[in-house]
Formats: structure tokens, sequence, C-alpha cells
């Protein structure tokens, strides 16, 4: 389980399991990715809710 992160200069994606965990990233700041590690530990429910979602199973 994954969640992939646009931001104005790239991009990331993190892997919710088993721990949330930057996987790559292409053109973002050290801060725009911490910033977006804690918007996935924010809406971490609410992701693996959508996911769940999308792939049943």
């Amino acid at each position: 389980m994954h969640v992939h992160v646009q931001g104005q200069n790239g991009e990331a994606k993190f892997w919710l399991e088993p721990m949330i965990e930057l996987a790559q990233h292409t053109g973002l700041s050290r801060r725009e990715i911490g910033e977006a590690h804690q918007l996935v530990k924010e809406h971490e429910d609410d992701i693996r809710n959508a996911w769940r979602q999308h792939f049943p199973g």
C-alpha cells in the first residue's frame, strides 16, 4: 500500500506498510518531503480507506 504526493516542483511516493516511509522522490526539497510526510501521517486513515475502496479484496 502506497500513496503518491504531487507538489509544484516534483513528486514523492510513500509506503504505508509496514510503516509510513519515503519510497522515492524527484524534485522536492527536504522541507517539502517533510511536509508531505506529515500530511500522509495526518491523513493515514483516509488514505488507507480510499485504497481499500479502490482495490477491494
